[in-house]
């Protein structure tokens, strides 16, 4: 049956009667196939039981701040169910905020307000915001994100992939969770660019700590390729649909995945990418350099004792640079060991590896015992002479 459009009025009338119900649609692990998160989804139950999506009811609603009155009732919503939920089948519930939030420079504290008048943790909330919002207002939604953060809420970007900003615009602004646009699975993950572009995607908002969710995950070939490509979570019809609380209380209390073993299930490139996890976790510093071109770039340089060298560049500025952090009496030897020829030396005479530990002065002047290790690695599409360098801090 079509119904007529409605007005804003008339939606705005729908909450006050109490017709706009949150839906919840449950967030997996993709390989432990546990319930790990949910989105609180809006729909508009008519008096005969007719469920409205919101598609018929939203847009009307965001030509305006009277978004605004829809996204507070939600999570008014969202806290009144969690408070229904014994604490260990709580699970983070995320709430879409307008645009319209941006402009109001009383959000935060009536954020606070609302969750705290129901006694419950800030990080049970999610804040959803979409990437077309973020994108309009720029610059200030960076210091938006972080204010939200600091008061202990998630913050997520949502429907990444279907507007026009970059991967430059996203490591600027510090969300939490990145959910990925279900147009990114259009072709069922069976074009080669598509598979391409989603890798990407998903390796620089791990580099970045971001958590990624696809959404619109509704066949088996999407999820056994965000299996393979590292994504954390999934979302969508294969997996379940959104549903009213009452079933999403049953679904939470029921839900008790066979726990298949994860090893068995975890695909080479994606064990691939928890290994380096693991490396850029150990070793806060890490330099791709082309000893032979003369050339480097920085794949880790975060929590490092100093931060004086540029992201890229040339490898003998590189050492240069280096070795003027070091302690005086360690010099000679940092930039002996490391100056290009005697890598290319080594190399010839069939070293795998050099080792130096120096005393390195670090940002805040004071000098710390350092490890660097150079390792020699090959790549079959070139005759370069490579280096993986990897530094970290033992004293």
């Amino acid at each position: 049956m079509m119904y007529p459009r409605p007005t804003a009025q008339d939606v705005l009338q729908a909450i006050a009667r109490g017709e706009i119900k949150a839906y919840y649609q449950p967030q997996y692990d993709v390989l432990s196939n546990r319930m790990k998160s949910v989105e609180a989804l809006a729909r508009w139950i008519l008096p005969d039981g007719t469920v409205l999506s919101p598609g018929y009811f939203v847009p009307v609603l965001e030509q305006t701040d009277a978004i605004c009155q829809l996204d507070w009732h939600m999570l008014r919503e969202v806290c009144a169910f969690l408070c229904t939920q014994p604490e260990e089948q709580r699970h983070r519930i995320a709430v879409n905020f307008s645009r319209w939030h941006f402009n109001d420079p009383e959000f935060l504290a009536r954020l606070c307000a609302v969750v705290d008048e129901y006694g419950l943790p800030h990080r049970l909330i999610g804040v959803e915001i979409t990437e077309s919002a973020a994108v309009a207002h720029g610059p200030d939604v960076v210091d938006w994100v972080n204010a939200v953060k600091a008061e202990g809420f998630k913050v997520a970007m949502d429907d990444f992939g279907s507007s026009l900003s970059s991967l430059a615009f996203l490591k600027d602004v510090p969300v939490n969770v990145l959910k990925l646009d279900r147009n990114l699975l259009s072709s069922n993950c069976e074009s080669e660019r598509e598979r391409v572009m989603l890798e990407s995607i998903i390796s620089f908002a791990h580099r970045l700590d971001m958590v990624t969710i696809a959404e619109g995950v509704e066949t088996q070939e999407q999820l056994n390729f965000l299996r393979t490509s590292g994504c954390k979570r999934v979302q969508g019809f294969l997996m379940a649909r959104p549903m009213p609380a009452d079933e999403y209380a049953r679904a939470c209390a029921e839900h008790d995945p066979e726990g298949e073993d994860v090893l068995l299930m975890q695909s080479p490139s994606s064990a691939t990418s928890l290994l380096m996890e693991v490396v850029f976790k150990r070793f806060p510093l890490i330099i791709l350099a082309n000893i032979t071109r003369n050339s480097y770039y920085m794949m880790a340089y975060e929590n490092f004792t100093t931060h004086e060298s540029p992201a890229a560049g040339v490898f003998d500025d590189l050492i240069s640079t280096g070795t003027a952090t070091m302690h005086p009496e360690d010099q000679l030897r940092f930039r002996t060991v490391f100056d290009r020829q005697n890598l290319l030396d080594l190399h010839a005479k069939g070293e795998k590896s050099v080792r130096v530990v120096t005393r390195q002065r670090g940002d805040d002047g004071v000098y710390r015992l350092v490890e660097t290790v150079d390792y020699f690695v090959e790549n079959p599409s070139t005759d370069d002479v490579l280096v993986i360098a990897m530094s970290q801090t033992i004293a």
